[in-house]
């Protein structure tokens, strides 16, 4: 096999900033060499390197070739040329790739007429054979859809057919399933396995999942602070890791499983029948013509000390679900909550309420003001709630870091100077603060690293058996529902597939939705 590209010896540098340092792999036609390693490690902007993305601010140095071609000083003319053509990217989240504004056939259709020069009938032809290529089912009836009304899979699937449109000779693909749910994240890898090997391409697979990687690679460069710690063959690398960073990330899961709970532990939750439906308005006078059924006829129970893993794809309810607990969307049928029925109050009669029922979101960045520092962050529920009176405010705040496992001279920094675990443990302080009674989790670690995901899964237990907490806990990722969970509740488009005890579902699983959805989780692993 002829080698497609050859990295020597890459630096960069952003200011004072060693991103990369010395970095050599090559890449073959028809294989998949998977750049693995946590957030900052480099694995990104070496790729990006390979067609000069990186930015006018950074120092490249060292040699990044694509056949014959010298990439690093290349002219701007070639790289147009390769750009989107002979190197392709699909990147981590389509949502922010795609244009908003465009119709996914004039967003494909613009790089086909670029590098191609078809238009009209002929351009339209090659999209919708791109589409069928990638598993759009009638992709004629899509073409004038636009990002938004397309699932998440759908999305990456186009993001991958716009890849395709020129035949690359190198796709690199930067975390393409991270955002997606397990039966989507294994359906994707079997598209690009299967669109590789027909088309004859190199791919360069960036992610921090070695499960992922395990499935897809042919070989496996390790990249830790820059620097690529351990390379070889994927079966090797697996089998007999040698350097420490390799064998702390293939032994990143989440494991164990939840503390007991107390015989007298007491219900904090209960529903009943929940149900979140959505109208449908049509005409001048906005006539209810039907329903969008989110949450169908929901019931749980949640005691002190107890966390119930809801799991199911996007747009099975999960959020819905949770955002209806929480009273911050309307619902049909009782919560009781400590004792007290809340789905009929009112917002003020709902506030004494609010402090014992928290959420911490999925994206820490995006729930955290970056106006606002640690202590304004944190300390905002004591304010709202009337509860620091007679306090050390800074104090109480950084009793909470602490707990949490961050440092107290942390209390003065802004959001944008943390990691994504830190943020996390931040948004788990704000909540904790107040010293809720219940704690909605909505996929709280699905974007962090998998060693930080452990972090967060002990940090949770720990709260969970030193307060009693009960936790409502969504997540896509199995592993991580098994780790905390007592009882799992399954949602499939709002509806309740099954439900019982973590061991039954998972070892145990009655339909073959569940079935489905832990087998792709789990075979994954062991590939």
């Amino acid at each position: 096999m002829s080698t497609i590209l050859t990295v020597k010896d890459l630096n960069i540098h952003f200011g004072d900033n060693h991103a990369v340092k010395g970095v050599n792999f090559d890449l073959k036609r028809g294989e998949t060499v998977a750049l693995v390693g946590e957030s900052g490690s480099g694995k990104s902007v070496t790729a990006l390197s390979t067609v000069k993305l990186i930015g006018g601010n950074a120092k490249v140095s060292g040699s990044v070739k694509y056949g014959d071609t010298e990439m690093i000083d290349a002219s701007d003319a070639d790289l147009r040329r390769v750009r989107g053509n002979d190197i392709s990217f699909i990147f981590q989240e389509p949502m922010t790739s795609l244009n908003p504004l465009h119709t996914i056939e004039k967003q494909l259709g613009e790089s086909i007429t670029l590098h191609q020069g078809l238009r009209g009938d002929a351009a339209r032809e090659r999209i919708v054979d791109l589409l069928n290529k990638v598993g759009i089912r009638n992709p004629e009836t899509r073409l004038r859809d636009y990002p938004h009304q397309l699932s998440g899979g759908q999305r990456q699937r186009v993001m991958i057919a716009m890849a395709l449109a020129n035949k690359p000779d190198l796709l690199i693909a930067d975390e393409p399933t991270t955002a997606l749910d397990v039966t989507i994240q294994a359906q994707i890898l079997e598209l690009l396995a299967d669109i590789q090997k027909s088309e004859g391409m190199g791919m360069l697979f960036i992610t921090h999942d070695l499960g992922v990687v395990r499935a897809i690679s042919d070989r496996v460069c390790v990249m830790q602070n820059g620097v690529i710690v351990e390379s070889g063959p994927t079966g090797e690398i697996f089998d007999n890791p040698q350097h420490p960073y390799t064998k702390t990330l293939l032994s990143a899961d989440p494991k164990g499983t939840p503390g007991p709970i107390a015989s007298t532990a007491e219900t904090v939750v209960q529903v009943d029948d929940l149900r979140v439906w959505f109208p449908i308005t049509r005409g001048i006078m906005r006539r209810v013509v039907g329903h969008i059924k989110a949450v169908n006829d929901v019931s749980f129970a949640i005691r002190q000390g107890e966390t119930l893993g809801v799991v199911g794809e996007s747009g099975s309810g999960k959020t819905t679900l949770a955002l209806a607990v929480m009273r911050l969307i309307k619902s049909e049928g009782p919560i009781v909550f400590m004792g007290d029925s809340v789905d009929g109050l009112s917002n003020k009669k709902l506030k004494p309420l609010r402090r014992n029922m928290q959420m911490v979101f999925q994206d820490p960045y995006g729930s955290l003001s970056p106006r606002f520092t640690v202590e304004q962050i944190i300390s905002e529920g004591l304010d709202v709630h009337g509860l620091n009176k007679g306090q050390d405010r800074r104090q109480v705040v950084k009793d909470i870091l602490e707990e949490v496992g961050l440092q107290a001279d942390m209390i003065d920094r802004y959001p944008h100077e943390f990691s994504g675990g830190q943020r996390q443990r931040i948004a788990i302080a704000r909540a904790m603060i107040l010293k809720p009674k219940l704690l909605i989790l909505d996929e709280p670690t699905s974007a962090l690293d998998k060693t930080v995901q452990v972090q967060i899964v002990d940090l949770l237990r720990e709260l969970q058996k030193k307060y009693g907490l009960a936790y409502l806990f969504i997540s896509h990722d199995l592993r991580v529902v098994r780790a905390l969970s007592h009882k799992v509740l399954v949602l499939r488009q709002g509806d309740v597939i099954e439900t019982g005890t973590a061991d039954q579902i998972f070892d145990d699983p009655q339909t073959d939705y569940t079935k489905a959805l832990i087998a792709a989780a789990f075979d994954l692993q062991a590939k």
